[in-house]
């Protein structure tokens, strides 16, 4: 009968032996799992700062920067309320005479439905 609980001590501690051995290769897996993630996010990031310092380095060279892509809007703007306010001098002191000779030169008619009984 010893030997019998000595073997089933044996099988017991053969199990809990497995145990831990199964246990720490969980371990290792999730270690390798997170260190493979944490790697990816690395990647990830390297890639996303590589990419995006590309698109300003494209944006730079073909649009300029932003502050003189606003300038450039900004002195349009300026050149053409300057011909705008040149056009309204040239042509304000013509209109305003037109305007008044349709106030000045009134002919008083009476309505073509207008029916005087």
């Amino acid at each position: 009968m010893a030997s019998q609980t000595q073997g089933i001590q044996q099988l017991l501690a053969a199990e809990k032996k497995a145990a831990e051995k199964v246990a720490e290769a969980r371990k290792r897996k999730a270690r390798r799992l997170k260190q493979a993630k944490d790697e990816a996010t690395e990647e990830i990031e390297k890639f996303r700062q590589e990419r995006e310092r590309a698109f300003k380095e494209f944006e730079a060279k073909h649009m300029g920067s932003r502050e003189g892509v606003a300038a450039k809007i900004d002195a349009d703007i300026r050149v053409k309320l300057a011909d705008m306010d040149r056009a309204i001098q040239t042509r304000k002191d013509p209109f305003i005479q037109e305007i008044l000779q349709y106030v000045y030169n009134i002919s008083p008619e009476v309505h073509k439905n207008y029916n005087h009984k």
